[in-house]
């Protein structure tokens, strides 16, 4: 049973590469689709680390000339491109902001601000802990590191201050913080454009597919008017259908006050991390006026981190999430751009159009995002979905849908990637965390993920029909 785990994305592939060419695609680009499909299975059964999975898709295929036949310089120029990518490099340094609040001590600070001045009640400390991943949102792009890294850690001291424990009351305060953490993270990661990896991963594939280019500010002009009344309605929510047991809390605001008592006054390092982070939002919202792009402020501020020591040169280059990272990225986005390339995207696009043809074009579009969505019940990895489906919808939707409405779907698609996360004990990095405290069952869970899923879901197809 192992070795059929092992070996699955071979198998798979081997055996898709056995059958005939279909109708319409070249030998060479059938074969690429073959590899395509070993690597998405790689994806989500990991008998390997997920960035080894890509790093073998893009060197067999240009071992194999797939991409470009009979000219190796090509292939390899291929193979690479994902390293020269700027979002690649973007989502890199801002892996070393979330390094920076971590290792200054700024993400615990603001969340044990919150809890002091928020958390007199139960409802209180939901909107703390929901607030607390709103603030570091925009600046770190792993909502694993973010909500598991560094809210779970504050969050995870609260209930057994109140007796309850995974054994012994679970539902008395514990549940009901862990569902407000989870849930909240799933909508700021959808809020912002670098809240969320993948978010990232999805406009550079969009870019590649379709040529539509989406900004952080672009993005944010939909998105967090859109998230903003959701992201205040989630603790609110929780609090109703999932409700503790205990709903005062007194003893909250004295453990922060103690805890911060123990950090300090605020340091001199975490109020340049403080600043970079301003500096660096400042830049992503006004960069295109001042001719800056957002990927280059990214690394200028990583640089002023290092050379004031906010973080050193050895985190950087010993920070193996961040570079596991950058090694995966690179090679899907190069993954991603083959599938066009090689005519595989126009091929399947027509494909899959058929069925959808003579449905108007608004139709078309919520049927794609909600079908977009529900998909990731197949998926443990939101990385692993864009890249399987992103570029198949939007070949899909070109032919159907105006070329003026394509860009607010293409966002529409990928501005769901975050709030999808909530529906599985599996479905976004951070919720084996959140699942793994044994607050809540997993039926529990898959009972409270559609209830939330549904709504969410339903508030991005309403955001589809008024943008698209």
């Amino acid at each position: 049973m192992n070795f059929i785990k092992s070996f699955s994305p071979v198998i798979v592939a081997v055996l898709m590469a056995l059958a005939p060419t279909p109708q319409g695609l070249t030998p060479e680009a059938w074969y690429f689709l073959c590899i395509f499909v070993g690597v998405v299975v790689g994806l989500i059964i990991e008998p390997v680390p997920a960035a080894l999975v890509g790093l073998v898709g893009v060197s067999v295929v240009a071992m194999l000339g797939l991409v470009d036949p009979n000219n190796a310089t090509a292939n390899r120029n291929w193979a690479l491109s994902g390293f020269a990518n700027g979002v690649i490099w973007l989502i890199f340094a801002a892996f070393m902001f979330a390094l920076g609040y971590k290792k200054t001590g700024l993400g615990k600070r603001i969340s044990l601000l919150l809890i002091r001045y928020l958390g007199k009640n139960t409802l209180g400390l939901g909107y703390a802990v929901a607030f607390s991943d709103a603030i570091l949102a925009p600046f770190m792009p792993s909502n694993t590191a973010r909500s598991a890294g560094t809210i779970y850690p504050v969050v995870s001291n609260i209930p057994p201050m109140f007796q309850s424990t995974p054994e012994l009351a679970p539902r008395k305060i514990g549940s009901y913080l862990i569902w407000v953490g989870i849930s909240a993270t799933c909508v700021t990661s959808s809020m912002f454009l670098t809240a969320l990896a993948p978010n990232l991963l999805a406009v550079d594939m969009v870019q590649k597919s379709s040529g539509i280019a989406i900004s952080w500010v672009q993005w944010a002009k939909i998105m967090v008017p859109a998230m903003l009344p959701l992201f205040l309605l989630t603790p609110w929510l929780a609090y109703v259908i999932y409700p503790p047991d205990q709903k005062t809390s007194p003893e909250a605001p004295a453990w922060a006050a103690e805890e911060l008592r123990k950090m300090g006054k605020i340091s001199a390092k975490e109020l340049l991390m403080l600043g970079y982070a301003v500096l660096a939002l400042v830049f992503w919202v006004f960069g295109k006026r001042l001719g800056i792009d957002s990927t280059v402020a990214a690394v200028f501020v990583l640089s002023l981190m290092v050379l004031t020591k906010v973080i050193s040169w050895e985190d950087v280059i010993t920070n193996k999430g961040a570079f596991n990272v950058f090694i995966w990225f690179a090679t899907l986005v190069a993954m991603a751009s083959g599938l066009k390339q090689t005519g595989v995207l126009a091929w399947m696009g027509k494909l899959v159009g058929i069925y959808l043809q003579a449905m108007p074009p608004p139709t078309v579009a919520v049927m794609l995002v909600l079908l977009f969505f529900l998909l990731h019940y197949f998926f443990a990895s939101t990385t692993a979905h864009t890249t399987a489906l992103l570029p198949l919808f939007m070949a899909t939707a070109a032919p159907l849908i105006p070329a003026e409405m394509l860009p607010r779907l293409a966002l529409m698609l990928a501005g769901s990637l975050g709030l999808m996360g909530i529906i599985t004990p599996y479905a976004t990095g951070p919720s084996p965390i959140w699942y793994g405290a044994g607050f809540i069952s997993q039926a529990r869970w898959w009972a409270l993920g559609g209830i939330f899923g549904a709504l969410y879901l339903a508030t991005m197809i309403g955001v589809t029909v008024f943008y698209v």
